[in-house]
This record gives structure tokens, C-alpha cells and sequence, in this order.
């Protein structure tokens, strides 16, 4: 994470900022992670250029998405909705957590609280159940914070961070 992004949060924000820039250092194989709320918007992502993985697989060749916050924001919000939508038609209780393994990654989804999501895009060689594990402290430390007023602030903080990404580069 960069210090401009947390500059004026609450604490609880910065929390999550950290907790969120942890996951990415501490765990091997993990590119990028979101948090998305339950409506499916971005609340939280990490910044791929810090990780030199993400870094790599941008300068792959390859098509498709790649691996862009938004991107996996919309992607972790329409898995998030579809596992629930089959849970309900099985009847099978509350998802708690979705794995998808691809060839080139995995995609890793987990609730967090009130249909919030937390979703991580793996690499290839990533140990499965050392990710899962990871998000799981995550979603434990992370679920009781982020309360309505917490998820508004960060909405609004990446709004005002895309705002003036983009006049910087109107300039």
C-alpha cells in the first residue's frame, strides 16, 4: 500500500490497509486482493505494482483481464452471487468460502460479514490451503470493523484516490 492512500483515514481504515498490504507480503503465490461489498463495489484492493508477482504477470503475454482491482472486484462480486444463488437452491446454508483452480492461478473468494467479500487471485504454484488459511485470519480480524460507516469511508476514499489519478494524468 502507498502512504497517500491511508493519509486521512480513520484508524480503523488504516487497519484494514495494513491487514490488506500484510496479506500480500506475508503470503507466497497471492498477485492481487479485494475486498468487495455486498452490493459489489471495490471497498479495498492492494497495489499490484508492489508486488513483484502481479509485476510478472502483467508482462506476460497473454489475454483477458489483467488482474486489475476492478476487474477482480467484478469477478469476486459475480462468484460471490452466484455460489450464494446455488446455496439457496440446494439449500445448503451460508457459503463461507469458493475456490476456483485454472490452469494460470486461482481465484479465491470468502465471506466476510453482511455479503461482503474478500477475493484473492493466486498464482499457479500457490499452496491452496496456506492462502485459504491466511484469508480466513483476514476475515476474522477484518469482519468486526467493517461496519456500514467504515465501508462508506473506504468506498469514498478510492473514489477520491481515482479522481485524482485521473486529473494527474489529465495534466
Amino acid at each position: 500500500m502507498t502512504a497517500p492512500s491511508t493519509f486521512g483515514l480513520s484508524s480503523e481504515a488504516r487497519n484494514l490497509h495494513w491487514l490488506l498490504n500484510n496479506l500480500v507480503e506475508e503470503v507466497p503465490g497471492i498477485r492481487s486482493v479485494a475486498v468487495v461489498s455486498s452490493d459489489g463495489l471495490l471497498l479495498l484492493s492492494s497495489d499490484p505494482d508492489q508486488n513483484d508477482e502481479a509485476r510478472q504477470a502483467r508482462e506476460t503475454p497473454r489475454t483477458g483481464p489483467r488482474g486489475s482491482s476492478a476487474d477482480l472486484a467484478t469477478i469476486v462480486s459475480g462468484i460471490g452471487s452466484l455460489t450464494v444463488g446455488a446455496a439457496k437452491l440446494m439449500e445448503f446454508g451460508a457459503v463461507k468460502h469458493t475456490m476456483v483452480a485454472m490452469e494460470e492461478g486461482s481465484l479465491f473468494v470468502m465471506s466476510i460479514s453482511d455479503g461482503s467479500l474478500l477475493g484473492v487471485h493466486g498464482s499457479p504454484d500457490c499452496d491452496m490451503s496456506v492462502v485459504a488459511y491466511h484469508m480466513a485470519l483476514f476475515v476474522g480480524r477484518a469482519g468486526h470493523v467493517l461496519t456500514p460507516e467504515l465501508r462508506d469511508e473506504l468506498r469514498r476514499s478510492l473514489e477520491t484516490e481515482a479522481g485524482e489519478t485521473r486529473q494527474g494524468a489529465a495534466q
